[in-house]
């Protein structure tokens, strides 16, 4: 490192949170514990401002499922800036990457019933527009009554105030109440922590019973939509019993009630199917889209629309079908031109496929960590997505109680041997690129293992 570049270094390690405020952390704990400065990118590989390599298992955050340097979608992103660098797709105007991109997008969901797409900046985005589009056909169609949602405990769905609303999660939420009006929450199916059963079928069935009865108890002609992620990602990597979503639609189908899937995480791959909702034969109403859509090269986000649903909009003819939603930035030339490459990438990589293979041998080398480390209550995961929950006691499944060091101890191990993880309470999560190599998984759950065993030895 020259000396103007060791200067440049220390001016970023001088500047690091003094100035930007981050998501999700206060300002003052990250003026205490500088954030990690992530300078460049290959494959599935960063190095830091130090030159520090590391795998990264965060897959920059879900997102960065063609890792870091793919140069088709690179290529397609410079093309695209030469071409038309923006406009808009307000009412009166388009350009030709919206409209391919929307087309390709409906071929891509026609299996699911897909019919219409609307494009939106990121994962909050989608998921604000499903929900007003949701309240927006019950007005259409003419049950105006039906405008409340119910979501599942340790769901995520954003920080808008109407992501906000249906997330279950107080951390997200306590903050700025009062939130939207109308949001109720059922248990979501997770077998380490219920009070009800250890029998992943009958726990499927008790919390889909739940949903049915919320429905009947709030009335379902007040009733738009159930929300829900197919796995549920930032609440812990919550894998449902292979009879939940099945019943969910059931009862939805019962109800009239729309159901939304919120794929922002689960979209383009990470489970091991294209969809989340594919891998349990599933069709959603409405789908949230983001991350892999665009595989984080430039934000995009996407709410499909399902074929009832647009139906409803096309056919009216009051002219209240007008949508009143959008962003000066939806569709994006350049972020439609990047999800473009990154559509093409996806399937001539078979990226799906790949984070179901390899995937499999993922899940399957960090299950025996339940049994090696004293600390380590549950893995669970399912494709390229995996969770580990660290507990002060494994027998009482006693959660780490806040400010404990034990998971932070851990991340801090896993850098120093090369691979960056991310930490969310008492989880650890992993979500590495799709398209990660089998021989990439072993080196990644071999720097964890050793981290895992320097914490262990301080115990």
């Amino acid at each position: 490192m020259t000396t103007k570049e060791a200067a440049a270094v220390a001016a970023l390690k001088q500047d690091n949170a003094q100035y930007l405020w981050h998501p999700m952390a206060h300002p003052q704990a990250m003026l205490k514990s500088k954030p990690d400065i992530i300078a460049r990118g290959q494959g599935c590989w960063i190095w830091d401002v130090d030159g520090h390599k590391m795998l990264d298992g965060v897959g920059g955050l879900w997102a960065a499922n063609l890792g870091h340097s793919n140069q088709p979608v690179r290529d397609a992103i410079v093309a695209q800036l030469d071409e038309l660098p923006f406009y808009n797709v307000f009412r009166g105007t388009t350009h030709p990457r919206a409209i391919e991109l929307s087309a390709r997008l409906v071929k891509t969901m026609e299996p699911d019933g897909v019919a219409a797409v609307f494009f939106s900046n990121g994962g909050s985005d989608a998921v604000e527009g499903a929900l007003k589009l949701a309240r927006q056909y019950w007005k259409l169609k003419g049950q105006a009554d039906r405008f409340k949602f119910i979501a599942l405990r340790q769901g995520y769905h954003g920080v808008h105030f109407g992501g906000m609303s249906v997330n279950g999660n107080l951390n997200f939420r306590r903050a700025y109440e009062p939130l939207l009006p109308g949001c109720f929450h059922v248990d979501t199916p997770w077998l380490y922590r219920n009070p009800y059963t250890q029998d992943p079928e009958e726990l499927g069935e008790i919390c889909a019973t739940q949903l049915e009865r919320e429905i009947q108890f709030q009335g379902p002609d007040t009733v738009a939509a159930f929300i829900a992620e197919p796995i549920q990602g930032a609440g812990g990597v919550i894998v449902p019993p292979p009879n939940y979503w099945p019943r969910v639609r059931e009862i939805c189908d019962k109800y009239g009630v729309l159901l939304i899937a919120d794929e922002v995480v689960t979209g383009f791959g990470r489970g091991g199917a294209m969809f989340g909702t594919r891998l349990w034969n599933v069709k959603a109403d409405l789908w949230c889209l983001a991350k892999g859509i665009s595989s984080g090269y430039v934000p995009l986000g996407a709410t499909a629309i399902g074929s009832k649903v647009a139906e409803v909009f096309l056919n009216d003819p009051t002219g209240q079908a007008a949508v009143g939603h959008g962003y000066t930035y939806s569709a994006h030339p350049v972020a439609a031109a990047a999800a473009l490459a990154t559509l093409d990438q996806i399937e001539a990589l078979d990226v799906p496929g790949n984070a179901a293979r390899v995937g499999a041998h993922f899940q399957a080398r960090v299950r025996p960590f339940v049994d090696k480390f004293s600390f380590v209550g549950d893995v669970r995961g399912m494709g390229l997505m995996l969770g580990i929950e660290m507990v002060a006691d494994k027998a009482t499944r006693t959660t780490l109680p806040r400010g404990n060091p034990i998971a932070a101890k851990v991340a801090q191990a896993a850098y120093q041997r090369g691979l960056m993880v991310r930490i969310s309470g008492p989880n650890l999560i992993l979500s590495p690129p799709l398209v990660i190599t089998r021989e990439e998984v072993d080196f990644m759950v071999d720097a964890l293992e050793g981290a895992f065993a320097d914490v262990e030895a301080t115990l």
